[in-house]
């Protein structure tokens, strides 16, 4: 995949994309487990060291959650590949963390992290904005085939659904419903982290080109989506 990134890092609808995120009222929060189990199954599905939802601001790129270099709130926009991945309509793949590849970040973090490989697929909200990146990141150079892309893609749309939910559920003042909708998406991604390692266990690795492996991960994608819709309708009718 070649990716083509615009001269500047901040979009000509910038103004409009920032008023979106901060509607959602999510940025620098604090940490929220359904987010946690989102990026566990998508590290062990791309057999990356590290995986990361973010959520671009002005000046900062904040992680919601992060597995693989905890403790790591954040980085500059400046130095963030997420800032850059957000700009293309496109999923984001590359090996190359050169200035040469991106000359719209500084790749020193990525860099002294030994990081060679980054993989995002932006989160989208109703109105179309780019708010922030679902990525899977590690140390060795490698593609995606269009399965993986595929299920990037898929993932990254259930966290914006996710996000999509929690904003309803608050702006409807059911705190509790929100926390009752978290621990059933999280039981769901946790029982679907658990099959993961089992496959990756029986098979010696991940490989979602496996017609039977790809076939179990499309429908789990599916049942949590459908987890989702459903919520989704019912804090619609209560609002």
């Amino acid at each position: 995949m070649t990716n083509i990134f615009p001269d500047d890092l901040v979009p000509e609808n910038e103004a409009t994309r920032l008023r979106t995120l901060h509607l959602y009222q999510i940025v620098n929060t604090t940490p929220e487990k359904v987010f946690d189990e989102y990026v566990t199954w998508a590290a062990q599905l791309f057999s990356t060291p590290i995986s990361l939802i973010s959520f671009v601001d002005d000046e900062y790129v904040h992680f919601k959650a992060i597995t693989g270099a905890e403790g790591v709130p954040g980085l500059p926009r400046t130095e963030s590949m997420c800032s850059a991945a957000i700009l293309p309509d496109a999923l984001i793949v590359t090996s190359d963390y050169s200035a040469e590849s991106c000359r719209l970040i500084s790749p020193d973090v990525a860099q002294a992290f030994g990081l060679n490989f980054y993989a995002g697929s932006a989160l989208r909200m109703p109105d179309g904005s780019r708010i922030g990146m679902l990525a899977v990141i590690g140390r060795e150079h490698r593609t995606l085939s269009a399965a993986e892309e595929d299920t990037l893609a898929r993932l990254a749309n259930l966290v914006s659904q996710t996000v999509e939910l929690r904003f309803q559920y608050l702006q409807a003042q059911l705190p509790d419903d929100w926390e009752a909708a978290q621990q059933e998406l999280s039981e769901a991604l946790d029982d679907n982290a658990t099959l993961t390692r089992y496959l990756t266990t029986r098979n010696h690795g991940i490989n979602l080109d496996d017609p039977e492996v790809q076939d179990v991960v499309l429908r789990r994608l599916a049942d949590v989506e459908k987890v989702l819709e459903r919520r989704l309708r019912e804090v619609s009718s209560a609002a």
